[in-house]
């Protein structure tokens, strides 16, 4: 009962949030590109249909056998990471170098790799693992070497989320509290260290706590996200209705597009798609509960926590709970290789369920 749930909800997420990137992103693919669907039809060939490939593979493997290459699987996911900064294959957008690039041919970003093979290899790490102090100097050791390819991209909204996701994992795993309390304490004057030396990110929090400031600059995609969903309302304004789409919101068929569903669905279509990414959550974690394995329990775990901590730090900074960082909203969000690497994600907790 709980594949079928779960495969149901993970198609469903996807149908709606093609729906919503065609809508949100005709206007941008208009002026861009010179067609009305180009967002669309990008997301459907090369994230969709690579990703239900890979979904099916994964879901008809038994997933012991990721256990046996974990240790593959993160290392060529930090080669990648390494690669971004690599002439002639990173990819420099914005200042920012998330992307790789082979030979022309096809480009991905390895970060959304990276939180899937993680996962994959903290579950194996942690399975047989003993907790004294010095397993939980590993674990720091580990998180952080990760941490600092991350932070040099650099992308604080991936890092956040790695972050969380191994710290579910390791409380999961059995780890003691006060491993896990110094652990939390040393990622928060790490993450405090990153935003204070950084004037931008320092911006975005004090933009937080003043939202009337600058708000043609520093705090402008800020206030549009919030014009956005206070426009939906109760009802929305209509599907393909929306008008902060037209120019104004940046980001409207990626990391913004939560406030594109509430201009245009209002608080009513917030509400569905925050139910079935919560349902999401609950079904991954009963099938944690009931797994066959350690490794099972800890990667249905590890799945959770991605989709969970993902899913809250997109809506919370685009509602005005958090600062503003550049995080898509999962299944829903413009991506390729997030969507991608999400269902194969999927696929291989359809298999830890079969199997329990």
């Amino acid at each position: 009962m709980n594949t079928r749930s779960l495969i149901w909800l993970t198609f469903i997420l996807i149908v709606f949030g093609l729906a919503m990137i065609s809508s949100a992103g005709i206007y941008s693919s208009q002026k861009n590109f010179g067609i009305n669907y180009y967002y669309l039809s990008h997301q459907f060939f090369f994230g969709f249909l690579p990703g239900l490939a890979l979904f099916f593979a994964a879901s008809r493997m038994n997933y012991k056998i990721w256990k046996k290459i974990s240790l593959l699987l993160i290392l060529g996911s930090i080669f990648f990471l390494f690669l971004v900064f690599a002439p002639g294959f990173g990819i420099n957008l914005g200042g920012a170098k998330r992307w790789v690039n082979f030979f022309n041919l096809f480009s991905f970003q390895p970060a959304e790799i990276l939180k899937l093979t993680l996962i994959i290899y903290l579950a194996s790490w942690l399975e047989g693992r003993k907790f004294a102090t010095r397993s939980a100097v590993a674990f720091t050791i580990i998180i952080f070497f990760i941490g600092i390819l991350i932070a040099a991209q650099p992308d604080i909204g991936t890092l956040s989320i790695i972050t969380g996701i191994a710290i579910s994992m390791f409380f999961a795993s059995g780890a003691g509290f006060k491993h896990i309390i110094g652990i939390i304490l040393l990622i928060a004057v790490a993450f405090a260290l990153l935003i204070f030396f950084e004037p931008y990110r320092f911006d975005r929090v004090f933009v937080l706590l003043n939202p009337d400031f600058d708000v043609k600059g520093i705090g402008y995609h800020f206030n549009q996200s919030l014009i956005a969903i206070g426009k939906g309302g109760f009802l929305g304004s209509g599907f393909g209705k929306g008008e902060q789409k037209l120019g104004f919101l940046p980001e409207p068929v990626g990391d913004s597009i939560f406030a594109v569903i509430g201009e245009e669905l209002g608080f009513i279509g917030m509400a569905a798609v925050l139910f079935m990414l919560l349902f999401f959550v609950i079904i991954s974690l009963k099938i944690a509960k009931r797994a066959g394995d350690k490794f099972a329990s800890l990667y249905a775990v590890g799945l959770a926590s991605w989709v969970g901590i993902q899913s809250f730090i997109n809506v919370a900074s685009l509602s005005g709970l958090a600062p503003l960082t550049g995080i898509p909203l999962p299944f829903i969000s413009y991506g390729g290789t997030a969507l991608a690497v999400l269902m194969l994600g999927v696929g291989i907790l359809a298999s830890v369920d079969k199997k329990a």
